[in-house]
C-alpha cells in the first residue's frame, strides 16, 4: 500500500519524470536535473541517465525516442498493454483510470489513452489527493497499473541497452520510497 504523504514528498520527481518521458523538447532536455531530494540509489539512476542523454545530440535524442517507444511493442509507453494487449480487460483499465483522473478534478483531452506513462506520471505531480475519501484507492490502483507496466518496459530497456533504463528504473525506485512501512517489511 502506498503511503500518500510520502508519495506527496515525491511530486517533484514525477514531474520530472513526466517530462523525460515525453517526446523530447530542447528545454527539458537542457534540463536533465531533477529538483528535490531523493535517496542516492535514485540520484545514481538519474545521474548515469543525465550522462547518457548527453552523449547525444538533439537530433540523436529525437530519433532514439521515436524508435524505442513508437516502434516497439515491448517498450510502449502505454502501461495497460503489457499486460492486457487489446483485449476488453484493457478497455476497462482505461476507463477505471480516466476516472481516478477525474475524481481528482483531471481531465485528459479525448485524443490522449490515459495509461500513458507520462500522463501517468504528470497526474501524480499535479493532483491533490490530501483529504479525499476514495485517494488510497485510487492512487494504489494507479500505482499497481505503473508498476506492472513498468517492469516489463524496464526490462525491455536494459536488453536494448536504452539510456531510458535508468529513467525507468529510478522511477521505480521512487515508487519504492512511497511505500507504507508495513507494506516493506511483508
Amino acid at each position: 500500500m502506498i503511503d500518500l504523504v510520502k508519495l506527496n514528498d515525491y511530486k517533484e520527481a514525477f514531474g520530472y519524470f513526466a517530462r523525460q518521458l515525453a517526446y523530447p523538447e530542447k528545454q527539458s532536455m537542457q534540463n536533465l536535473t531533477m529538483d528535490g531530494d531523493v535517496p542516492p540509489a535514485i540520484a545514481q539512476l538519474l545521474k548515469t541517465y543525465r550522462e547518457k542523454m548527453e552523449q547525444l545530440s538533439m537530433e540523436e535524442i529525437e530519433e532514439r525516442y521515436v524508435q524505442t517507444f513508437d516502434f516497439q511493442k515491448t517498450t510502449t509507453l502505454y502501461m495497460t498493454f503489457y499486460k492486457y494487449e487489446d483485449s476488453r480487460e484493457r478497455g476497462n483499465m482505461m476507463t477505471a483510470l480516466k476516472a481516478i483522473y477525474e475524481m481528482f478534478g483531471l481531465e485528459i483531452a479525448d485524443s490522449e489513452l490515459p495509461d500513458y506513462l507520462p500522463l501517468m506520471c504528470e497526474f501524480l505531480y499535479a493532483a491533490e489527493w490530501g483529504g479525499h475519501e476514495k485517494a488510497e484507492l485510487g492512487v494504489n490502483t494507479l500505482l499497481s497499473v505503473l508498476e506492472d507496466g513498468t517492469y516489463s518496459l524496464m526490462n525491455a530497456l536494459e536488453k536494448s541497452e536504452s539510456p531510458y533504463f535508468y529513467l525507468v528504473k529510478a522511477l521505480r525506485e521512487t515508487f519504492k520510497c512511497c511505500l507504507r512501512k508495513e507494506a516493506l517489511e511483508s
